[in-house]
């Protein structure tokens, strides 16, 4: 009992201190999370805003950032560009859901720190950021206006300057003021008098923000600035420039003074106009505001820049006397200027705002332009149909104007003081035969959003009466009109074209895309709100001209039309509507040459249809039906280069002798005169008839009568092939190749028409070219992106069902489908991604957004096997993949390129200099380099293999290795040269480019310039086919003697090759690259003329990927007479065997013993070309072999291991049960696979095997797996339990029996044993005899039973390998 006592007494004061230490616990645990809490509340504490200092900009980024991630429900951080010396621009959007965009708030934005050393308002910006984020949840006024407003502000425009400036300079006597490239920001704008003088290269700040005002449709702005106390308002110059005293009145010259005034009113030093600035102590403004011409001219300023393109009001504040003044006056500065910059936001929400809606489908109408009568300003409106018109209290008479709908006046719109009033306008398609085929605007799905205010709407229901007209097509005829009518020769258009270049630079970019025969330039002039770059969700259009050099009319005609977009851009509603929603590309002539020798009044004749060399350019297309065997002409590879650079979706190919709009296809399989209708058979009659019923003469089918009386066409269209068939067409190579739909337009009955009947030509054609552009607006568009970050996803498939013809997704992710009206089922599908089908509804006449969000199959949880290990993944190890993802997407490898260039110096190195080359990369870069001479060639000259990683000589089997080499045949030496010139890139942008840095630290690269040094000192330079120097110095084709299968090789390999052999053998490669010369495509393995290849798809996917980022080689149509290699090659790859198949190569030793695949890309026709085009060779290249750095971080990698972790060096590991590699030290692997689904198994002696199912992807990098082995529990296909447990009681058995016999044997060897003692001695002898007799015959008879006769030499070196 006591014992029983003891024991629960013992148990309840156990209880007792266990309920005491959870009590404890439990108690610290709460005093840690209110340490937590004091602590984080100290943290913020110091946080606090001093208002007694400047922020540089690392203190600037960082200060933002972390607001941004301390607010994020109502700020956003982003960047819209950099500075010359890449500081990022900066700017904080403050609103409610500040991630996605919402109609019904209008956009406001602050820019300050344009000058750099005006430094009060970076700071004052700054401030207000935090204000306007730590009030939001205090103060009603703050909360009303950050949820009512889309504010945007951006503290410095100009960092780079503010570096540069000083504290305490007042003046600006210490620079700063001016950008890195000394230009002065607000000097650099588009002027509305003097047009554009700077270099876009040298302001990459004004060319963001001007890209960045266009995209946003901003309402209102400040633009602060300093050096005295004043808000100055447009116009900022005048046309005459008068220095100073010109009032220069905008349009809304008494809203801006209304603007100021709020402004300066607000400020108790600006509003008495009195500043006491030093070194200005007499200058005075009238209640402290100013017109910015009257006080001094400024050309080039941002603030007329926003009133006059941008839809934006916008004035200027100097916050103060002083420059740049001590950071202790900061805080002084803040509290003049805080009552001033809120005041000012809440003025965006002054005067009249509402939606504009189409009165038949109910969609928002943008770029609607609104009108208010006696205000020569009009604004448009956005995305949503939404729209703001900042007014002064009054009454007004507004109109919404739209080409293709009934305009709609609402009269008597009554304005008053504080909120806006609500104006809703719903504008009917115009109902007429003419105004059927007129132009419509943008639509957009728009949320319902109901607003407090009352509001009137433009319909049969409102309060008020509109006065309605009608805009229709014949008011075009009041358009300015071109004045000139004449045929332009050669430098008669290419000044033309400078000229409207230069006249109107901010919607104009000529640029060429080649030379002719006879070296003219192959002129394009882009007219667009942007032109200068692709947007996101713009469709890109063009039309070429004068094809065959003698049909003129079309040329003409282009000229015309550049010169009626550029003059009424901005006046006419439909031609401002186009420009800004459409990237057009206009061609005048595509053949130069042959309009040269044209002859005026031919009108069906020849002379100068061709092009210099004879060649008609419209049969030099590759055809899907005929072999064309011409060589391919200058102009036309310039044409196809251009088109698989840029995503057009429309196009026309205008032509002369005929007047009829002739569409795809344009031959068929047996080249008759049939009907051969394409996939979208419907869509090119819709686009074609968009064009004839606007030509009368066109459109009723009867246009040559005099010339071809039997010839009529139905409704002025026809089917191409049915005409006459028209092998190699550029129509139909556009259709095929790329995701553009072209027509050919027949201009004109006379071929080349005299001069006085061009103006009937643009009479007949005008309203058809304009409404031909429309018809890149119509069908379905929208973005591919991914579920997960909403980046855009480039390449992506989209396909209509019952139509067989996909197009896919632009760099961004963007796209666009020309559809007839009808309901689709529309997929998206993606590599890695789970295909999207939508069904949309086309109407007609405008275009359907269809935006889809695909899910990654690893986002969901497939990428790896349920069960297993994830590796973490550090900070840079993120910022690492991010970058493998920039590079891979949109123009992130363009950028690299662009902002990587070197100077060079090309010409061909000897072996000796070769050498010292690559001594001196190691000298001058002895961190990131190592050089091995990997052996020497017959004639005693070393085979050097340069490293370059950031541990060179250190083993690191975490990184991929990749190899890349050149040379192999000596008289094919543009590889080496190239190589050497990629080395010296990556050596000397090491440290200055992040981009390079990252890649080089997270890579080990290999670099063997020459394999065959013997064989380069015996060829020739400018010998584009001589064989001198193709083999070593013993007679031997290098690529034909790498033979790791002894039994295969007669004799012994040459000294070049088992130096590369040991060297291929001897690293661990992931991927090699081999240049080569003599044709220009890439090639993947294998040589061998009978090969079935396991990852066929794998390798042709590494070669395509350098080809599609070469400009020439993807196009597939290489031309080179050398070897017979003319025609089209797909993409500009192919299986090494299909170009020349043979035995021995060293791309076959690579895959089979290497267990690395490598490419060999042949960089051009001519083996030996002049060192003068290394430099054309290297730019072409350049981009290739940098994509190839990056795709050697795609495909699969991880790491093979046991459940203790212990890594298994030598597991197998087999890609879709097929291709072998094995784990090396550490268990690692890296494997390059082609972007899809597919099967990874893992095999290791003693354990269980492994699979997982990985998704690669196409532009991310490779996900670290991790296979983890258990050991194998199955013994002989059995349970191991079972086999051991039978073994044991075997053992058991075997020891009982044994013992059983040992005793029975032992009792009668006693017995025995004195009987037969002599016996055992003579029978000892005999058996030591026959045992030395017989020694050698066994031996030889188990040397014999174990051989295997199969077994060879190259088994032997894969057993040892293993």
């Amino acid at each position: 009992m006591v014992a029983n006592w003891e024991h629960v007494s013992m148990t309840l004061k156990l209880r007792v201190s266990l309920f005491a230490f959870l009590l404890l616990f439990v108690a610290s645990l709460g005093d840690d999370r209110l340490h937590g809490t004091r602590s984080a509340r100290a943290s913020t504490e110091e946080a606090v805003e001093t208002y007694d200092i400047y922020y540089n900009y690392g203190e600037l980024t960082k200060r933002l950032q972390s607001l941004a991630q301390k607010y994020p429900h109502i700020a956003n951080l982003s960047t819209v560009g950099q500075s010359v010396e890449g500081r990022q621009l900066w700017v904080m959007r403050i609103t409610r859901d500040p991630d996605r965009e919402s109609p019904g708030k209008p956009k406001f934005k602050y820019v300050g720190n344009m000058h750099g050393d005006e430094t009060v308002s970076r700071q004052v910006l700054v401030y207000l950021v935090e204000y306007l984020l730590t009030k939001y949840g205090e103060e009603k006024r703050i909360a009303e206006l950050v949820n009512s407003t889309d504010i945007y502000i951006m503290p410095s425009m100009n960092p780079d300057g503010f570096e540069k400036s000083r504290e305490g300079d007042c003046s600006g006597d210490n620079g700063g003021r001016n950008n890195a490239k000394n230009k002065d920001l607000n000097r650099s704008f588009p002027d509305q008098f003097d047009g554009t003088t700077a270099d876009p290269a040298t302001i990459p700040e004004v060319m963001a923000v001007m890209r960045w005002i266009q995209e946003k449709k901003f309402v209102l702005s400040g633009n602060l600035h300093g050096g005295t106390v004043v808000a100055s308002y447009p116009f900022d110059d005048s046309a005459s420039h008068q220095l100073e005293g010109h009032y220069s009145p905008s349009a809304d010259d008494g809203l801006f003074r209304h603007l100021a005034l709020v402004y300066s009113q607000n400020h108790p030093v600006m509003k008495t106009g009195e500043p006491h600035c030093l070194d200005t102590p007499e200058e005075t403004f009238k209640d402290g505001i100013t017109n910015g011409a009257a006080w001094y001219d400024v050309p080039g300023g941002m603030q007329d820049y926003n009133y006059i393109h941008g839809n934006c009001l916008e004035i200027t504040m100097e916050l103060s006397c002083c420059k740049y003044p001590p950071a202790s006056e900061l805080q002084r500065e803040w509290d003049l200027n805080k009552e001033s910059l809120l005041a000012y936001i809440e003025q965006v929400h002054i005067g009249v705002r509402g939606y504009v809606k189409d009165a038949v489908s109910g969609a928002a109408l943008s770029n609607v332009s609104i009108v208010v009568a006696g205000i020569r300003h009009n604004l448009t409106t956005g995305k949503y149909g939404d729209y703001y018109r900042l007014l002064l209290p009054g009454t007004y008479n507004i109109t919404a104007v739209a080409p293709g709908y009934i305009s709609a006046t609402v009269s008597s719109v009554e304005v008053f003081e504080g909120k806006a009033k609500e104006l809703n306008f719903t504008l009917t398609p115009v109902v007429s035969e003419a105004a059927g085929n007129s132009t419509t605007v943008a639509t957009t799905s728009v949320p319902s959003i109901s607003h407090p205010d009352n509001s009137t709407t433009s319909s049969s229901g409102s309060t008020q009466t509109p006065v309605v007209t009608s805009v229709s097509p014949t008011s075009h005829q009041l358009a300015n009109q071109p004045q000139e009518f004449r045929h332009h020769n050669y430098a008669d258009m290419e000044l033309f074209l400078r000229k409207y270049s230069s006249e109107f630079p901010s919607i104009t970019n000529l640029y060429s895309i080649g030379q002719s025969v006879e070296k003219r330039e192959l002129y394009v002039m882009v007219i667009s709100d942007n032109p200068d770059t692709h947007e996101h969700g713009e469709p890109e259009f063009k039309y070429v001209a004068n094809m065959h050099g003698n049909e003129v009319v079309g040329r003409e005609l282009m000229l015309n039309l550049i010169e009626y977009l550029c003059r009424n851009y901005g006046t006419d509603p439909e031609v401002t509507e186009l420009v800004n929603n459409t990237r057009i590309h206009i061609m005048p002539s595509m053949n130069p040459d042959g309009y040269e020798v044209a002859e005026e009044g031919d009108i069906s004749g020849y002379k100068g249809r061709n092009n210099t060399n004879n060649f008609d350019l419209n049969r030099n297309f590759p055809d899907q039906f005929a072999n064309i065997t011409e060589p391919r002409q200058p102009e036309t590879k310039a044409v196809m280069k251009w088109l698989k650079s840029i995503p057009f979706v429309l196009s026309a190919n205008l032509h002369g002798g005929s007047l009829v709009v002739n569409y795809p296809f344009d031959d068929d399989k047996d080249g008759n005169s049939f009907y051969s209708k394409s996939p979208d058979d419907e869509v090119f009659q819709q686009v074609s008839r968009a064009y004839s019923q606007e030509n009368p003469l066109m459109h009723q089918g009867h246009p040559c009568k005099d010339l071809y009386p039997n010839e009529s066409f139905k409704d002025g269209i026809t089917n191409g092939a049915q005409w006459y068939s028209v092998p190699g067409g550029m129509q139909d190579w556009n259709y095929i190749n790329t995701n553009c739909f072209e027509v050919t337009i027949e201009l004109s009955c006379v071929k080349y028409p005299l001069a006085k009947d061009l103006p009937k030509y643009w009479d007949q054609n005008r309203r058809s070219l304009l409404q031909f552009i429309h018809q890149v607006h119509t069908g379905v568009k929208g973005t591919v992106s991914d579920m997960w970050n909403g980046t855009g996803i480039p390449n992506a498939t989209i396909s209509v069902e019952k139509i067989n013809h996909n197009i896919t997704t632009a760099q961004t992710g963007d796209y666009w489908r020309l559809l007839v009206p009808g309901t689709y089922a529309i997929t998206a599908s993606a590599h890695g991604y789970k295909p999207v089908t939508i069904y949309a509804t086309v109407s007609k006449d405008r275009v359907e957004v269809v935006d889809f969000r695909l899910t990654s199959v690893r986002s969901e949880g497939n990428r790896h096997s349920s069960s297993g290990p994830r590796p973490t993944q550090n900070p840079s190890e993120r910022e690492f993949q991010s970058l493998i993802k920039e590079l891979s997407v949109g123009q992130g490898l363009d950028e690299l390129v662009k902002n990587t260039a070197a100077e060079s110096n090309f010409r061909y190195r000897p072996s000796k200099e070769m050498s010292a080359f690559l001594r001196g990369l190691t000298l001058n870069f002895p961190h990131i380099t190592s050089l091995q001479n990997l052996s020497q060639s017959v004639e005693y000259r070393n085979i050097w293999a340069l490293e370059i990683s950031n541990k060179p000589r250190e083993s690191e089997p975490s990184k991929p290795n990749i190899r890349f080499v050149a040379g192999i045949h000596g008289n094919a030496p543009v590889g080496t040269e190239l190589l050497l010139e990629f080395a010296a890139f990556l050596c000397i942008n090491y440290g200055k480019n992040p981009a390079i840095t990252k890649l080089i630290n997270e890579t080990r690269i290999f670099i063997v310039p020459s394999v065959n040094p013997d064989g380069r000192e015996r060829a020739v330079e400018n010998q584009c086919k001589s064989t001198q120097g193709l083999t070593n110095a013993n007679g031997k084709d290098l690529d034909t003697d790498f033979f790791g299968n002894a039994s295969q090789r007669l004799v012994d390999p040459q000294p070049e090759t088992r130096a590369m052999m040991n060297f291929i053998q001897s690293h661990h490669f992931t991927l090699s690259v081999a240049l080569d010369g003599g044709a220009l495509v890439a090639t993947y393995p294998y040589d061998k003329p009978v090969q079935t290849v396991d990852n066929e798809g794998t390798l042709k996917y590494l070669a395509s990927v350098y080809a599609s980022n070469h400009p020439k080689m993807h196009l597939g149509d290489t031309e080179c007479s050398n070897n017979g290699q003319i025609g089209n090659i797909p993409d500009g790859v192919m299986r090494a065997a299909e170009r020349e198949s043979h035995l021995g190569s060293m791309k076959d030793y690579s895959m089979d013993f290497g267990h690395c695949p490598e490419i060999t890309v042949y960089t051009g026709c001519c083996l030996f070309p002049p060192a003068e085009q290394l430099a054309t060779l290297w730019n072409e290249n350049k981009k290739s072999l940098l994509s190839m750095l990056v795709e050697i971080h795609k495909g699969v990698r991880g790491i093979v291991r046991d459940k203790s972790g212990k890594p298994i060096v030598g597991a197998i590991v087999i890609l879709n049960g097929g291709v072998r590699l094995f784990t090396v030290e550490g268990g690692y692997f890296h494997a390059l696979l082609a972007p899809g689904n597919h099967n990874i198994e893992a095999v290791a002696e003693g354990y269980q095997r492994q699979r997982q199912k990985v998704v690669v992807s196409s532009f991310e990098a490779a996900d670290s797996i991790i296979i983890e082995f258990d050991m194998d529990n199955n013994i002989f296909g059995l349970p191991r339990e079972f086999v051991v447990a039978s073994a044991a009681a075997t053992m058991t058995a075997l020891v009982v029996t044994a013992c059983i016999i040992w005793c029975v044997c032992a009792a009668k060897s006693n017995r025995q044993k004195d009987g037969f003692h002599r016996l055992r001695q003579h029978r000892d002898d005999y058996d030591d005899e026959i045992r030395l007799s017989s020694m050698g015959s066994k031996k030889s008879l188990l040397a014999h039973e174990f051989q295997d006769e199969s077994e060879s030499d190259e088994e032997t070196l894969y057993a040892n390998k293993i």
